[in-house]
């Protein structure tokens, strides 16, 4: 079947019903009677399925403003050589190559006067693509013209668009490596490819299936964008019948499936778990998209099964941090809430205090382990009702350094800046803290935070041997102890936030 051809409207059909993209097709010429026979000749023309359209400039310089303001792409240009001056037509395109610099648009010089502008010395100084005489007007000649122009066109600004997806494709694969998020990791894995491929209206998902050496399975839908994510589904039964087929082959199989408009991409890297990067074209995918979106997806869905695994890890560590936490709370006749609120006062103040997202992030995840020494101490201590001997006492103050011993025999990061909390958050800025004595900013920083968080805390909760002391009490107490228990600048950051950190407080109310 032919490439191009001639529809079959009868006369008075207008085209305004037509939804194509059509091919837009610039007319250069000063006579008003070559652009009526060249839109009569062109005018039910199609090519590769899309009609044509013409646009028309009758000089050079409405021509330059066209093509500078028009907010079409012209695939090509029919340009008289003849004009405003005799060389007209060149001077339009040397400035269309050289200035405008389009180098996609394909360039048909017209002329009535031959021995004005030799064709052999056209086509040698001038970027055109072809050079027709003004009698050579019918309606088969200029279709050839028009078929092998759109082609041409046709195949630059493919080759550009390839270029340009695999340029993004880059970028986009370097912007995923720098992001720690999983939601925000899919999020941005989706926006880039629907970046790449221009697929504003196609559905596209990451799903996840995760199963534990309980046998426990779990599945959901990361993140999905386009024209299926409206109802914004974040469950995997919610997905539409057709689609959970596809990613259930996928998964089933571990193999990538593909359709002629859908691509299910399967990826793992270990036996318990897969992930599936779906995605919907809204017309039938050619090689190249294909080939794009099973690169990116690769690379996407890799990083995010590491990225998986490392936040798995890290989420183990922190839950096991909390069970330990509260443990030693529990039997010290503390409530677990307690080390839930300081990883929380923990943060806010490192938040605050413009420290690194890693240090932030660790330190809320070690400061459960703050009392961990307090295992180490008798109960008949830990629990007696009325206020310790000097005896007592000496023995109660060696849970800071027992704390710090257990932890430091770690190599993890996370465990040693545990060590540091449990060993010196009774330290005091004025040197007469416990178990070392450091003074000032001798003391480690996590542990300054931690020993305003610990009293803070404990305060304004509820204890066997004591009421909650009432906000005006903690703000009085902890002025008082500023530059002495306390850091200048912490006390100074809990007054102007109190507010704020009380309401941290009530996240984790006492059972």
């Amino acid at each position: 079947m032919s490439d191009f051809l001639f529809s079959e409207e009868p006369e008075g059909h207008s085209d305004q019903n037509d939804n194509r993209t059509p091919w837009h097709i610039l007319v250069v010429d000063d006579e008003p009677s070559v652009h009526d026979i060249t839109r009569l000749a062109l005018s039910r023309l199609e090519v590769f399925d899309q009609p044509v359209e013409l646009h028309s400039a009758y000089s050079g310089a409405q021509a330059r403003e066209l093509l500078q303001s028009s907010p079409v792409d012209f695939c090509m240009a029919f340009i008289d050589v003849v004009m405003e001056t005799q060389h007209s037509g060149l001077e339009l395109v040397d400035w269309i190559r050289n200035e405008l610099q389009n180098t996609a648009i394909r360039l048909i010089l017209r002329t009535g006067q031959a021995g004005t502008a030799p064709e052999s010395e056209v086509i040698r100084r001038y970027d055109i693509n072809d050079y027709r005489a003004k009698t050579d007007l019918t309606a088969q000649s200029l279709a050839t013209c028009v078929f092998n122009a759109v082609r041409g066109y046709r195949d630059i600004t493919t080759i550009s668009h390839n270029l340009n997806a695999f340029r993004k494709l880059i970028d986009t694969s370097a912007n995923l490596l720098k992001e720690d998020n999983l939601n925000t990791l899919a999020s941005t894995a989706l926006n880039g490819l629907l970046d790449i491929l221009n697929l504003e209206h196609s559905a596209l998902y990451i799903t996840r299936r995760q199963q534990s050496f309980l046998s426990d399975t779990d599945e959901k839908v990361i993140t999905c964008r386009g024209r299926l994510s409206e109802s914004e589904e974040t469950s995997f039964d919610q997905l539409p019948q057709a689609v959970r087929d596809l990613i259930e082959k996928a998964y089933a199989t571990g193999t990538t499936q593909l359709t002629e408009t859908e691509f299910a991409g399967y990826f793992s890297t270990s036996r318990d778990s897969g992930s599936v990067f779906y995605v919907a074209f809204e017309k039938d995918s050619d090689l190249f998209r294909t080939n794009i979106v099973e690169v990116f997806a690769t690379q996407a869905v890799l990083i995010f099964e590491n990225l998986s695994r490392q936040l798995q890890l890290e989420n183990s560590q922190k839950e096991l941090m909390y069970i330990v936490g509260d443990a030693v709370e529990a039997r010290s006749l503390e409530t677990g809430s307690h080390v839930k609120r300081v990883a929380l006062f923990c943060e806010f103040f490192a938040q605050k205090l413009n420290q690194s997202d890693a240090y932030i992030s660790a330190l809320k995840i070690a400061a459960p382990l703050h009392d961990i020494g307090k295992i180490a101490i008798p109960e008949s201590i830990l629990h007696k009702p009325g206020r310790l001997t000097e005896p007592e006492w000496e023995i109660m103050k060696t849970h800071a350094a027992a704390g710090g011993t257990i932890l430091e025999r770690s190599n993890l990061p996370i465990a040693r800046l545990g060590a540091r909390l449990a060993r010196w958050h009774h330290e005091n800025w004025d040197g007469s803290g416990y178990p070392d004595g450091l003074k000032g900013e001798d003391i480690p920083l996590e542990a300054r935070i931690m020993a305003i968080a610990d009293v803070f805390d404990a305060l304004g909760a509820k204890r066997s041997y004591k009421k909650a002391w009432p906000d005006d009490q903690i703000i009085a107490l902890i002025k008082e102890e500023r530059g002495k228990k306390f850091d200048p600048a912490l006390v100074d950051l809990l007054l102007q936030h109190f507010d704020e950190l009380v309401e941290l407080r009530q996240q984790f109310p006492d059972g």
